[in-house]
């Protein structure tokens, strides 16, 4: 009698599950599916999951090693610029060069022979009147082209210069206010000028005066 009430219960179990089965929504067992394959989300105070904080050492990497001071190369010299109180200190503290290019030594002479008595002022606003012709457009555009230009200076005789006494300090003086002048390293007192002529002749020029340095009376 016990075994028949026994398999009656089973029996029984059985039908309440079944009935559980029938009676529940059509999409349940999809939606638990579905759950199931959502990607997972981060929350902003989550703790990240610790193979993202792991480095990845399986990939090899090359970091390329700075060069130190010793592997850079050397850097030339740049030499100092020359600085004087006076222009008189700026020329003695002017070298000559060992060989003087073409247009310096124009430029040089022009000084030399037009204005070697006159004071280092007035050496080199001659200078600049040679310089500021090259640059104007009006005459050659080379240092020696103005000095050889025909009837403009008159120490050139046939297109050449005389004779110079190089080992004096009259030309060693002339050729460091050419370069001072070249390089516009000290300020010129007769700024613009394209002429000058001395004091004791009168040509009469329709030009624009602009100083008289020593013996001299320059133009623009």
């Amino acid at each position: 009698m016990s075994r028949i009430l026994n398999v009656a219960s089973v029996a029984a179990v059985g039908m309440t599950v079944a009935a559980m089965l029938v009676m529940a929504e059509p999409g349940f067992a999809n939606d638990l599916a579905e759950a199931a394959s959502l990607p997972m989300t981060s929350q902003p105070d989550a703790e990240a999951p610790e193979s993202l904080h792991k480095a990845d050492l399986s990939t090899e990497t090359t970091v390329e090693t700075p060069k130190t001071i010793a592997d850079q190369p050397a850097a030339e010299p740049v030499p100092a610029p020359v600085t004087a109180e006076s222009l008189a200190a700026l020329v003695a503290a002017t070298p000559v060069p060992a060989t003087l290019d073409p247009e310096l030594r124009c430029l040089a002479g022009a000084v030399y022979f037009e204005s070697r008595g006159e004071s280092l002022t007035g050496q080199l606003a001659v200078a600049h009147v040679v310089i500021n012709r090259a640059q104007s457009g009006r005459f050659p555009k080379s240092l020696c082209g103005v000095v050889h230009q025909p009837s403009q200076f008159s120490f050139v005789r046939g297109g050449k210069m005389p004779a110079i006494r190089e080992s004096s300090t009259l030309w060693s003086n002339a050729v460091a206010i050419a370069q001072i002048a070249r390089e516009g390293s000290w300020k010129n007192q007769a700024p613009g000028a394209l002429y000058f002529h001395a004091r004791h002749v009168s040509p009469g020029w329709r030009k624009t005066r602009i100083a008289q340095i020593d013996n001299h009376i320059f133009y623009r």
